[in-house]
């Protein structure tokens, strides 16, 4: 018997010390992960400081050369011409505000109707099926689209309309619109999805239909997280590059026309990158100018989706 006592405690002993062991190793990396996290959102905000420093200064560098007058007001934008060029962002301003327009009045009405179906009149079965179809949507390259609005949405918008040029603002716009409709719909659907039951059953109850339901409870009580959906992917617009690089062309224009050749502000920054401008000369440091613009139109519009979402929001 004192043997199998001694055995017995022995082997007690023996988990007490995994167990101390175990807990021991839990609580190095207990300790460890926090910092791991810490040194990522170290990175990543020091990588936004350095990009936000990187554009500063190089363009401050590019306002020693060009007046802020002059790059703001300036309606004519030819930083290519052989005598004194001329560097009004206004044409690129008007390329770029064109397509985003064109974007979201394609995607807007299109984004709500899937959300509202996916959130009010699909099956479970069809939610799993439509959702990640258009996940997939959204993950096809920006060339691809680029490509697929000058082959084929373009043609097709010239039989309709002859007078459209080959490279204008209404079929990528078209196409950007195509682009941002599943962040609106998946955005959108989450944020009517986590409307209570109880209203909708309330609202059933009272006779309501599905279609009065969705337009009276869901998108009154989802407005904010529908609306920073429609900021946010009118901000993905903004900055979309390959498909008005391919095509949009390469002509800034300040009008409303949407059947000319337009440049936005990024297909610009894509032009001179590709070698037309040598290192250190003044439409090389424009690209910098530029980009910082097209940076601020980015951060207002993330701050606006940002205030929309806090002050619509709605608790339950």
């Amino acid at each position: 018997m004192n043997i199998q006592q001694e055995e017995k405690a022995f082997s007690v002993q023996e988990l007490i010390q995994q167990k101390k062991s175990k807990s021991k190793n839990k609580l190095k990396s207990e300790k460890i992960v926090p910092v791991i996290l810490l040194l990522t959102a170290i990175v990543s905000v020091l990588t936004t400081i350095g990009i936000v420093v990187t554009l500063f200064v190089e363009t401050t560098t590019f306002f020693s050369h060009v007046s802020i007058k002059e790059f703001f007001t300036a309606q004519k934008w030819y930083p290519f011409s052989e005598t004194q060029g001329s560097y009004g962002i206004l044409p690129l301003i008007s390329g770029t505000l064109k397509v985003a327009l064109i974007a979201a009045v394609v995607a807007v009405p299109i984004g709500l109707a899937v959300a509202i179906f996916l959130s009010e009149y699909a099956s479970d079965r069809t939610r799993r099926v439509i959702k990640p179809i258009l996940e997939v949507l959204a993950g096809v390259p920006t060339i691809v689209y680029g490509f697929f609005a000058l082959t084929f949405v373009t043609p097709v918008l010239r039989e309709m309309i002859p007078s459209l040029q080959i490279f204008n603002a209404l079929s990528p716009g078209i196409v950007i619109g195509i682009m941002i409709t599943p962040m609106i719909a998946s955005l959108s659907e989450d944020a009517m999805s986590s409307v209570p039951k109880v209203m909708k059953e309330g609202a059933y109850a009272l006779g309501a239909t599905k279609l009065e339901v969705a337009i009276k409870i869901v998108i009154p009580a989802a407005v904010s997280g529908i609306v920073a959906s429609i900021v946010l992917a009118i901000s993905r617009a903004i900055g979309e590059t390959m498909i008005v690089a391919v095509a949009g062309g390469s002509t800034p224009n300040l009008s409303f026309d949407v059947t000319s050749s337009i440049q936005t502000m990024t297909a610009y920054i894509v032009q001179v990158s590709q070698g037309d401008a040598g290192y250190g000369t003044t439409i090389y440091y424009s690209i910098y100018a530029v980009g910082f613009t097209l940076f601020i139109f980015t951060l207002f519009m993330n701050m606006l989706a940002q205030f929309i979402s806090k002050r619509f929001r709605e608790e339950y």
